[in-house]
């Protein structure tokens, strides 16, 4: 609680106290006025006359003024003394809450009124409180500073602060309180905490269940046993507000495994005796298994067929009753109906359970339900985004029919913003009954980052990052984005911009500047670079469908460390020379600047049921580019892309991936190197950077068999690995499988993948198959390998350097592990072979890691 609103609360309660005194003066008046009317009808005239008081005096006030306590009093100057009005002015000076004591003296006549004022608090505070914040503590007590201290509030106070450790598991705490008097009647309020331990759960007990074991019902709960392993664990206390949570998980399970008469009869805690644990004891009446019986749909209306809404119900009669199919049977029959044009329906199940043949039957009824138009769209929340960057993205306006359907897809289409971290729609009623207000209700999250990264990755060794990106810009939903990015493989400058709604259409429209360069030395003795810049336009085709084109135009360069030795290798080459260095020769044919000039698109088909966090649907990418529109490279690429995603149980996902992709020059031109498909790494978990696809290796010319290191040796080409560079392929496919799963810590994330993949098809003109080096008479290095005939004797050694381009499936099973650090987000990849060759370049472990300041 705000300290403001705790002000406004004691200046309530101060008002409040002072309108219940005057209400209690006025009702005492009355009283007495009634009282002495009956007297004077009742009894005789007294002898004497009645004490009149002639003054009233107050001592002992220090911040109350004595007009102040003389206006809570039912007596004045000139009235008749009258002791059960000086009772009644006791009680009501109390019940201000002002003072710790008050006498009244009446003196015969000059009537004195002593008061003792109750403190007021000058400082709370709390001793002792280790695991829970002071913040949460003061957020629970009355007990301020300025505010009137009394012991009454005190104790209640002490109270709420027992109940907040009891919440958290410490049943064994004590509080303390104690006050240290300070001048001008102020006092120091110390709340001095024995914390105690943590209360655990020693047992959880199960009493009545006959068809699940213990140790399964267990697992439906969130209360838990104390281990000492569960480091992280919160569960694994006793908490009353949790125990009626578990109640009904129970409930759920039973209700939906057939039980429908299953009832928790008690939840019992008893604490042991030295305070440190709970046993918890469940209850429970399962009742009798019932199935489902007969089930079926009711409809009036014309344009619903009751057969057609029974078969895609996914409730059978014969099955074991679950209670959960119910809600989503009506979900079911909501969007059938919607799809139909029937935005208004009313579905009303009729259940009815016959406990002699223990089955439930199930009846629909399917009704038009009043129709509702929205009379208003309220955008609440957005203290960024303009109102209009959300309106247009709801597929809704003010005057169209109400449509939950429609609603659904707006919020999705909202949240695949990314601006907001929650949006939320709700409608309440409008001016009428047939209108409703639809409020959109967001909560901003941060769309502007300035960042610096640094971090490593066994892939890319280390990685620095420092970027500018405004997703949100000015509130309108443009893109701003300047990058500039380096690693051991990589550098990138990348400055990008994207105006969503291009001369106010639906229309995406944007433009990218890049300097890219890719480091493939180690890999495939080449490092290439890319200058230049990208435009394009994306619109929707249908509700589910888009198109986005582009154009780029780009400068390529290739380098290598032995660029200088082409001239001359062409000019030896030139004179009838031969070489057996094919990847220099090679590199020297595609080296050099080249100017690309490439239009391309990409459809895409987009049916997930969450942009962020799908569990159900798919989507799907197919990209063509084409090279040749004007400069010096020709060729067409086609890359297609699908996912398919579904929820297994709560926060476990499956998805399946199928991506593959071809490129092929036309108009005579080869592939070159720097244009085709290098994948391994995070492309293919388990492989290392161009791990795969095809490669120039040594082979034994007889044998036909990768050479082995004695063989290499023997040869004369020294110990070194049979095998060379990568060449990238001209296609490649991938498959993969993975189910992603929570590991019970909040910042854990686990998967378990199955990938299978291949890359291949390199263009004849790079492929080679020449004599190394050999120790046989007639055979010459350069030489084709074709040319080498086995023998028979293993005495003879032929060293080829052969290309390997054969379109060999890799297949990989692995898990990975994800931890949102407090250093940054950490992935780590284990992997294993199922199929492999020796010439790939393999990575069982994988990480990766970056750290923002």
């Amino acid at each position: 609680m705000h300290a403001s609103a705790r002000h406004s609360r004691i200046e309530l309660n101060w008002t409040t106290r002072s309108v219940l005194a005057a209400i209690a003066l006025i009702f005492s008046s009355i009283l007495f006025s009634f009282h002495a009317l009956a007297q004077e009808s009742t009894e005789a005239p007294a002898a004497v006359a009645p004490t009149i008081i002639r003054s009233i005096q107050v001592q002992g006030n220090q911040r109350v003024e004595a007009n102040t306590v003389a206006s809570y009093l039912l007596i004045a100057p000139g009235d008749p003394y009258s002791e059960t009005r000086i009772d009644t002015s006791i009680k009501t000076l109390y019940a201000t809450g002002l003072f710790a004591d008050v006498a009244i003296d009446p003196r015969d006549g000059n009537v004195l009124i002593q008061v003792i004022e109750n403190p007021i608090i000058n400082r709370v505070i709390f001793e002792g409180n280790k695991s829970l914040k002071t913040d949460k503590i003061t957020d629970e007590v009355e007990a301020e500073p300025r505010s009137i201290f009394t012991r009454s509030s005190v104790q209640e106070d002490v109270q709420r602060i027992i109940e907040l450790y009891r919440q958290s598991g410490r049943f064994a705490a004590t509080v303390s309180p104690k006050v240290v008097q300070q001048p001008q009647n102020r006092v120091d309020l110390i709340f001095e905490i024995t914390e105690g331990p943590v209360t655990g759960v020693q047992r959880i007990n199960f009493i009545g269940n006959a068809e699940y074991p213990d140790r399964r019902l267990r697992k439906e709960i969130v209360t838990a046993e104390s281990v000492w392993y569960k480091f992280f664990s919160s569960n694994d206390n006793y908490d009353p507000g949790r125990l009626e949570y578990d109640r009904e998980q129970l409930r759920t399970f039973y209700t939906n495994r057939g039980f429908a008469d299953f009832r928790v009869v008690s939840a019992v805690a008893e604490l042991t005796p030295d305070q440190e644990d709970f046993y918890i004891t469940f209850t429970l009446d399962e009742g009798e298994e019932y199935k489902w019986g007969e089930v079926s749909v009711e409809t009036e209306l014309d344009e619903l067929d009751a057969g057609f809404l029974e078969r895609i119900l996914r409730i059978r009669e014969g099955t074991i009753y679950n209670a959960s199919q119910v809600e989503d049977a009506i979900d079911t029959l909501n969007f059938a109906a919607g799809t139909t044009g029937y935005a208004f329906v009313d579905i009303q199940p009729d259940i009815k359970r016959n406990r002699e043949t223990k089955t439930v039957d199930l009846v629909f009824n399917v009704v038009e339900g009043p129709r509702v138009y929205i009379e208003r769209i309220d955008i609440v929340g957005n203290t960024t985004t303009l109102d209009y960057v959300i309106r247009r993205e709801l597929e809704l306006v003010e005057g169209d029919a109400f449509n939950r359907i429609l609603l659904d897809r707006s919020r999705n289409r909202v949240r695949a913003l990314r601006f907001f971290e929650d949006v939320e729609i709700t409608e309440t009623q409008g001016s009428t009954p047939d209108r409703a207000v639809v409020e959109v209700k967001v909560k901003e999250q941060p769309t502007g980052e300035l960042s610096f990264s640094a971090g490593f990755s066994s892939a890319d060794a280390f990685l620095v990052d420092l970027s500018i990106t405004q997703r949100n810009l000015r509130g309108r939903g443009q893109l701003l984005r300047f990058v500039i990015r380096a690693s051991s493989n990589r550098r990138e400058i990348d400055l990008r911009f994207t105006e969503p709604r291009f001369l106010g259409r639906n229309l995406a429209a944007g433009v990218e500047l890049f300097d890219v360069t890719i480091d493939y030395l180690d890999e495939a003795g080449f490092r290439q670079s890319r200058t230049g810049g990208q435009v394009t336009l994306a619109f929707p085709l249908t509700e589910y469908t888009s198109l986005t084109t582009r154009y780029s135009l780009r400068q390529e360069d290739i380098e290598f460390p032995e660029q200088g030795q082409c001239a001359a290798l062409e000019a030896s080459l030139a004179q009838g020379s031969t070489t057996n260095d094919t990847n220099l020769l090679s590199l020297c044919e595609q080296a050099g600047g080249r100017l690309s000039s490439i239009v391309g698109y990409t459809f895409g088909w987009d049916r997930r049921n969450d942009p962020i966090t799908p569990t159900g649907g798919f989507d799907f990418r197919f990209s063509q580019d084409v090279a040749g529109v004007g400069g010096d490279v020709k060729y067409l690429r086609t890359d297609v892309r699908a996912n398919v995603y579904k929820g297994l149980f709560k926060n476990v996902i499956a998805s399946a991936t199928l991506a593959g992709g071809y490129i092929r020059g036309w108009g005579g031109d080869p592939v070159t190197i720097n244009d085709r498909y290098f994948k391994g790494n995070f492309d293919f978990r388990g492989y290392d950077n161009a791990g795969i696809g095809p490669r120039n290796v040594f082979v034994n010319g007889e044998t036909g068999e990768v050479a082995t290191s004695a063989e290499l040796i023997a040869s004369g080409l020294g110990d070194r690995s049979a095998r060379l560079n990568a060449l990238g392929g001209n296609a490649f496919g991938l498959a993969s499988t993975e189910v992603s799963f929570p590991l019970g810590v909040p910042s854990l994330l686990g998967s378990l993948f199955i990938e299978a993949g291949t890359v291949g098809l390199l263009d004849d003109d790079f492929k080679v198959d020449l004599i190394q080096t050999q120790n046989v008479t007639g055979l010459e290095n350069g030489e084709s390998c074709s040319n080498v005939v086995d023998d028979g004797n293993p005495d003879t050694l032929v060293i080829c350097q052969r290309s390997i381009d054969n379109l060999d499936i890799r297949a990989m099973l692995g898990a990975s592990v994800f931890w949102e650090s407090p250093f940054g987000p950490i992935r780590f990849d284990f992997t294993k072979p199922l199929r492999q060759y020796d010439y790939d370049r393999r990575e069982s472990f994988q990480f990766t890691t970056r750290t923002r300041f």
